[in-house]
C-alpha cells in the first residue's frame, strides 16, 4: 500500500469547540492538551466501568494494555468514541466528514515498570494520507509521578522517521523505537486532569515512561482521520462515521455492541 506520510494542516476557518489560537497551535506543534470535556462525576462514573472491564479482562487472562478495537466489543467504548464533546474536538482539526475508528486503554498499573519507547502512531496504521489524529481521555490524573505521556513538539513535521525493532524488550509496551527522539526537541509533559483529553497528530513523536508510583495511570486512546483516509489490512471495518459523510463508503460505520 502506497502510503503519504506528509503532515496535512488543519485548514478549519470557522472551529465551534476550539479557537482559532488552538487549531494554529495544533498545526505548529502536533498536539493540543489539557481540554475538559468530562465534568468529575461523569469521569467517575466511566472509571467505575473502566474499573470493572479491567477486572473482567484479567480474570480471563488478559493484561492492562489488551482492551484493544474496544468500540467494537463494548457499548460504553463505542459511546465514548462517539461522544458529541469529543467528536466537536476532533472536526475543528479534521473538517466535517469525521471517521472514528479506534479505541485503546493505555493502563499503567501502580509499579508496572513498562515503558512506551519514542514512536509515531502512523508506523503502525495502514492509513493514506498521513491525517489521523488522537484524543488521549485521561481515566485517571496523569501527572509526571505515574508516567504521563511526553511529546516532542513540532516533530510532526519532520515526516516518517526512521525506527527500529524492540519486539525483544519486555520492558516496552509497543515494539518500535526512533532512537535519539530527544534531540529534536525539548519533550514537553502531557498532564492532564482525570476527564481532560489531549489530542496529537499520528506523525508526532510521543511516549511514556515506567510508572513506579504507587498509582495507576489510565487512559483511553481514542482515533479519528477524515472520511477520504483509505484504510489497508481490512481496517475500514474498525470505522464509525461520526460527523457529515462517507461518500465512497469505504468505511464500514458499525453499529453500537449491544454488548456492555
Amino acid at each position: 500500500m502506497k502510503r503519504d506520510l506528509r503532515f496535512h494542516p488543519s485548514t478549519a476557518a470557522n472551529p465551534q469547540r476550539l479557537t482559532a489560537e488552538q487549531v494554529a497551535a495544533f498545526n505548529r506543534d502536533g498536539y493540543l492538551k489539557g481540554i475538559r470535556i468530562f465534568s468529575e462525576e461523569e469521569i467517575a462514573e466511566i472509571r467505575r466501568y473502566f474499573d470493572q472491564l479491567l477486572a473482567r479482562t484479567l480474570a480471563a487472562g488478559g493484561d492492562s494494555y489488551s482492551i484493544s478495537t474496544a468500540h467494537l466489543r463494548y457499548g460504553r467504548v463505542y459511546e465514548l468514541l462517539t461522544h458529541p464533546r469529543m467528536v466537536a474536538c476532533v472536526k475543528d482539526l479534521l473538517g466535517e466528514n469525521v471517521i472514528a475508528w479506534g479505541s485503546h486503554f493505555f493502563c499503567k498499573m501502580p509499579g508496572d515498570g513498562k515503558r512506551v519507547a519514542w514512536h509515531q502512531d502512523s508506523s503502525y496504521w495502514p492509513l493514506t494520507p498521513s491525517k489521523a489524529v488522537t484524543a488521549w481521555l485521561a481515566i485517571d490524573d496523569a501527572d509526571v509521578e505515574n508516567a504521563c505521556m511526553r511529546y516532542i513538539p513540532a516533530s510532526h513535521r519532520l515526516g516518517h522517521l526512521t525506527y527500529t525493532l524492540s519486539e525483544n524488550d519486555e520492558a516496552n509496551v509497543l515494539n518500535q523505537t526512533v532512537t535519539g527522539a530527544e534531540k529534536l526537541g525539548e519533550p514537553v509533559d502531557v498532564e492532564l486532569k482525570a476527564g481532560e483529553i489531549s489530542i496529537h497528530s499520528d506523525l508526532l513523536l510521543h511516549g511514556s515512561e515506567a510508572n513506579e508510583s504507587s498509582r495507576r495511570r489510565c487512559g483511553l486512546t481514542l482515533r479519528y482521520c477524515p472520511a477520504d483516509v483509505r484504510a489497508g489490512l481490512g481496517w475500514n471495518a474498525k470505522g464509525v462515521i461520526v460527523s457529515g459523510v462517507d461518500e465512497s463508503g469505504h468505511w464500514t460505520n458499525a453499529a453500537r455492541p449491544e454488548t456492555d
